[in-house]
């Protein structure tokens, strides 16, 4: 029987992204040299009235887009599943509300399932970019095989979540997208990875991310750590980590995550981490 290798995009929005980024984002799905069957766009809660009419004018110029409207603010993860549920392909890709995805980006990517048909979840690199001006800053650069990605994942999360294309079958089979502050993409791959579905990356750039310090003040701070905390200790409960990477994990992340101060710390993912 013949794959169908027939795609949507999900998106998520909320109320603090901006109009003129989403247009950009939105318009990089559009201009892309394969394009999806669908883009699934969920209003997480209340938007404001700049973004919606965005949403409007693109939905009422591109038939593609589907709108799925949650009336209050559920969080990324929960509103990721409610998208996910009304997909109706058998691929997914994955697109931030304030990024820009390159033109070949799904052509890649389908190209790569096609010749590879065991893969689950496939990501790629991300440059990243000043939020403002779009002037490139750094590549974020992730492992390419199967092997690789598992080692990595041991320690640090494998994927840039923005650029995955992922089996439907496969994310809704270990749970989907789980509560888990800032690191539900992270638990999701763990689950697969424990659940043995090959995953893999192009080592190519497929999406622009915009960054700015607000993005290393959100990955610092007692509630962060404390959420990753939480996760390696389910890595361990999943029998991903032994005790001694466990505590590895947890002394370096106390580390960046607590004691560094924003700046350093910025320069600490920026320099070290890339």
């Amino acid at each position: 029987m013949k794959q169908d290798f027939s795609f949507s995009v999900l998106m998520s929005v909320y109320a603090k992204d901006r109009p003129l980024w989403l247009a950009q984002a939105l318009d990089s799905v559009l201009q892309n040299s394969l394009l999806p069957k669908e883009i699934v766009v969920v209003t997480d809660g209340p938007i404001g009235a700049d973004l919606q009419k965005v949403l409007t004018d693109f939905t009422q110029k591109n038939p593609l887009i589907r709108l799925l409207p949650l009336d209050k603010n559920v969080g990324l993860g929960a509103a990721l599943n409610k998208g996910l549920s009304v997909c109706s392909c058998p691929w997914v890709a994955r697109m931030d509300a304030d990024d820009i995805s390159l033109p070949g980006r799904f052509a890649q990517q389908i190209s790569f399932l096609k010749q590879n048909t065991d893969i689950a979840v496939l990501g790629g690199w991300v440059q990243e970019t000043d939020s403002a001006t779009l002037t490139p800053l750094s590549v974020r650069r992730v492992p390419e095989k199967p092997a690789d990605i598992l080692k990595f994942l041991k320690k640090r999360c494998p994927f840039n979540h923005m650029s995955v294309m992922f089996k439907k079958s496969a994310v809704t089979a270990v749970g989907g997208y789980q509560p888990f502050y800032l690191l539900e993409d992270y638990y999701l791959w763990a689950r697969l990875a424990a659940a043995k579905y090959p995953m893999a990356n192009l080592p190519n750039i497929l999406v622009n991310a915009r960054v700015d310090e607000n993005m290393y003040a959100r990955r610092g701070g007692w509630k962060y750590f404390k959420s990753n905390y939480a996760l390696s200790r389910r890595l361990r409960q999943l029998g991903l980590i032994s005790w001694l990477t466990h505590g590895h994990n947890v002394g370096v992340r106390f580390c960046v995550q607590v004691l560094l101060p924003n700046s350093w710390r910025g320069l600490f993912y920026r320099k070290v981490l890339r």
